[in-house]
């Protein structure tokens, strides 16, 4: 059985091995399709798989780099930020729950404003971010979104919404609900201006957002997959008592049956975006 033995030590022996060692942060494993990406690459294709095309969530600092030309991008209504007027509580107070989300995410709310321009054409720009409380509706919610389509009015300049959300914002009760209409008044006043209003779609558009603002884009652009829809599954299987189609509330389903208008890959949002600028726009609106 001499031809069963090593001639060599074990190569797990630990004088023999040498140990290497991967840097954190090196590498991203995509949840789709289990892809190892590299991080240059990663970062290279926007966050983005490329292998299956999933797109990683994203926030209002990176759409604004992608979207908007260098160095002319401005982040306006910082200093807004929720109160807690119903003094909330259910496991922790909703200050509580406020104070961990600025301290985690750097961020002032689950809405990010500002404005700059898109290939030399100014838009007025909000952004939701999904990891500040799910990226909840609530009342500083509203009222930057208003705020932002203000400025869209005064300056006769496009009006861009990116909308990732779980929905309204269960702490504030009623006041969150509010938004909904709120937030549709001041879409209703662009309108009457013919000041157009776009409206992005990302992983996942849910809720409040989704039955209000986020649907009534003059064009709606959603990003590969994403999950778009007002409840879950789940419950309307529960509601209507029948199965519900494959891929149903994916972007691609919304599409096939015109809730919307356009799919594009991040890589293509900028210039997609300039495209659809440049057709509502016709020498319209001057840039700043």
């Amino acid at each position: 059985m001499s031809w069963f033995l090593r001639s060599k030590k074990n190569i797990s022996d630990d004088s023999e091995l040498e140990i290497r060692e991967t840097p954190d942060g090196l590498w991203t494993k995509c949840p789709s399709c289990s892809e190892v990406i590299y991080k240059k690459q990663f970062e290279e294709n926007l966050q983005t798989c490329p292998k299956c095309s999933h797109h990683f969530r994203i926030g209002f600092k990176e759409y604004s780099e992608i979207l908007f030309d260098e160095g002319s991008f401005v982040e306006t209504n910082i200093g807004v930020r929720s109160a807690d007027p119903l003094q909330f509580v259910d496991t922790r107070p909703y200050e509580q729950r406020i104070e961990e989300a600025y301290k985690r995410t750097g961020l002032n709310d689950a809405l990010s404003t500002g404005y700059g321009t898109i290939d030399g054409m100014l838009a007025s720009l909000g952004c939701m971010n999904f990891g500040f409380v799910a990226g909840s509706m609530g009342s500083v919610v509203g009222e930057k979104f208003v705020r932002a389509g203000k400025f869209a009015l005064d300056n006769n300049c496009p009006f861009i919404v990116i909308s990732t959300s779980g929905g309204a914002r269960m702490q504030e009760a009623a006041l969150s609900l509010m938004q909904m209409a709120k937030t549709s008044v001041i879409l209703a006043e662009l309108d009457e201006a013919a000041i157009p209003f776009i409206s992005i779609l990302t992983d996942p558009t849910t809720g409040g957002v989704s039955a209000s603002f986020a649907m009534l884009g003059d064009i709606n652009i959603a990003e590969p997959k994403a999950l778009i829809g007002f409840a879950g599954p789940r419950v309307i299987e529960q509601t209507i008592r029948r199965k519900l189609p494959s891929g149903f509330q994916s972007a691609e389903f919304l599409l096939e049956h015109g809730f919307v208008d356009i799919i594009s890959h991040r890589k293509s949002l900028k210039s997609t975006l300039s495209t659809i600028l440049h057709q509502f726009t016709a020498g319209r609106y001057d840039s700043k």
